[in-house]
């Protein structure tokens, strides 16, 4: 009798342990003392990635949330209940300083790295709750700007470690007449005193189970004056739990996220808290907007990372035609290029997340902030669509099995489908990127930057890639300076695909960096190996009109 066969799942070891990237950006960037130190505990969190938070991910898939409107007695509670596996993951969030690390600053502009590294380990084991930390962590930043004797104590919360102490907040901006024009906001705030109730409809509210809010809403004006879009935060319940002027409407059903609570809800004279003076809310949420949007390029990084891990576990389980895929030349170059476009994303996402710990901690000189404000929407708009990308292709690489929803596999598409959504989308980004060309010295920085960083590698193997990197950002200042006298129809059309080109090639660059310093350390050869990959691409394709046009694999 034949045995019956049954195929291996393709499994994960220590998150950490099992991330050469990680580790070696980490001994680029980082003092050998401060590695030292953190070096355990990401050890220990990449091992509960793989082990107790797996588990927990998994459970709070498996039971979303619930929206319960009325209580037995036919009273309006509006309840959501979590699973307990949900409430785990906070719980954990908390313990680990997923948000605390950033505020504490331990290690000065460094915390952030710290911060972020522990953020894409835990990130893909997460059933989403990276979300909540997000939108926590930009809270908190918007908090520490713009302190007052009610949102002091609201930011100690959020950079609790302790998991009573911790809240989350919730980030309310999206109505039905406008998602990212925030300008089109219909919500008004009517004083009452020294505070303010909110009457309006929040079309998308993610998070809704937090402890706090943070909303756009106009305050009603006084006679003569003009109404002004304002930031406010929102305790959404009093001392017994019951919302206060506040009605969910319905739970979203979603194609991804499912274990993370998205509402419709409707303020119906919701007690607010101005942060700030009233007016410029558009500026003010800017300051949360950053982080978030680091948020999402990390997530994205993590979810990548997270597929590749899985495809290539399952690569040496699978044999076909007598050998396992690994060993069959073409799967291992599909595997190759999956891994190179993660690591050009984590490069770009974590040049990023630098940047913004530098500028917290006001170490960040004129040149580097302009350079932020130019590659935040960048990274995130670029690193989303390549975690689709990727995601698509890892399900590719499992056959049938990858379109089967009990092998958990299609969760790695869902849940990366709403990264190139959330937080803006690739074109509402593209037309920022415009923004910030017009309004700061981003380009110049980065041109200046990229000239210093490309006179630094020494490499003669890297020879040719620097080439083509120089060459890239020639191109991208020429057409640079071509978009400013063609007007600003021409930009538009051209938007995206120049956001593209600046991805690329800064993501180029960061790889040549990292490879030469690699050589240098006597690390293995795949630095080399993914910098030389990259570089032979046409990293500023800039002509067309319609956008880049794919490499032969993913996004180019």
């Amino acid at each position: 009798m034949v045995p019956e066969f049954f195929q291996d799942a393709p499994g994960l070891t220590n998150q950490y342990d099992d991330d050469p990237l990680l580790a070696s950006y980490l001994r680029q960037r980082l003092p050998p003392k401060m590695i030292a130190e953190i070096e355990p505990s990401l050890r220990r969190l990449g091992g509960r990635a793989a082990g107790e938070l797996l588990a927990l991910d998994a459970a709070a898939e498996a039971q979303p949330p619930r929206h319960v409107p009325y209580d037995a007695w036919g009273r309006r509670i509006d309840a959501i209940p979590t699973s307990h596996a949900w409430r785990e993951l906070d719980r954990i969030a908390a313990e680990e300083g997923l948000v605390a690390i950033g505020y504490e600053r331990k290690h000065g502009a460094l915390s952030r790295i710290d911060q972020f590294a522990r953020l894409y380990l835990y990130a893909p084991s997460s059933a989403t709750y990276s979300c909540p930390l997000a939108m926590t962590d930009g809270a908190a930043r918007l908090l520490e700007l713009y302190p007052d004797e009610v949102t002091r104590p609201v930011f100690e919360h959020f950079v609790s470690r302790d998991p009573e102490r911790f809240w989350t907040s919730g980030q309310w901006m999206t109505e039905r007449t406008g998602g990212s024009d925030v300008s089109a906001t219909s919500t008004v705030a009517v004083a009452e005193g020294a505070s303010y109730r909110l009457h309006g409809t929040k079309w998308f509210t993610s998070a809704t189970t937090s402890q706090i809010a943070i909303t756009l809403a106009y305050v009603q004006p006084e006679r003569g004056r003009e109404r002004s879009l304002s930031v406010f935060l929102v305790q959404l319940r009093d001392v017994d739990g019951a919302l206060r002027g506040i009605r969910v409407n319905r739970l979203k059903d979603k194609l991804g996220t499912r274990a993370l609570p998205t509402a419709e809800l409707t303020l119906d004279g919701a007690p607010a808290h101005l942060v700030g003076e009233a007016g410029q809310g558009v500026r003010k949420i800017a300051a949360l907007f950053n982080v978030t949007r680091v948020y999402n390029a990390v997530a994205a990084v993590a979810g990548m990372r997270r597929a590749i891990a899985l495809a290539r576990d399952y690569a040496r389980r699978r044999v076909a035609f007598g050998k396992p895929l690994a060993d069959h030349p073409l799967h291992a170059e599909t595997l190759a290029a999956m891994e190179t476009e993660w690591r050009a994303a984590f490069m770009l996402a974590f040049h990023v997340v630098e940047l913004l710990g530098r500028q917290e901690c006001n170490e960040a000189s004129t040149n580097e902030l302009a350079r932020l404000r130019l590659l935040i929407p960048i990274a995130k708009l670029y690193t989303a669509k390549q975690a689709v990308a990727v995601a698509s292709e890892a399900l590719e690489s499992f056959g049938g099995a990858g379109y089967i929803e009990d092998t958990g596999l299609p969760r790695l598409l869902r849940d990366a489908q709403v990264l190139p959504i959330w937080e803006g989308t690739t074109n509402v980004l593209s037309l920022d990127v415009l923004r910030a060309l017009e309004k700061t010295s981003g380009l110049t920085s980065v041109l200046d930057d990229a000239r210093q960083r490309l006179a630094g590698v020494r490499s003669e193997t890297l020879g040719s890639a620097v080439g083509r990197v120089r060459d890239a950002f020639q191109r991208i200042e020429a057409f640079a300076d071509r978009a400013a006298q063609e007007g600003r129809a021409f930009a538009e059309v051209r938007a995206r695909s120049f956001a593209y080109a600046i991805a690329r090639t800064m993501a180029g660059l960061l790889l040549l960096e990292h490879a030469d310093w690699s050589m240098a350390a006597g690390e293995s050869t795949a630095a080399v190996t993914a910098a030389t990959r990259w570089c032979a691409r046409d990293l500023a394709r800039l002509e067309d009109d319609e956008g880049p046009v794919p490499s032969p694999m993913f996004i180019g």
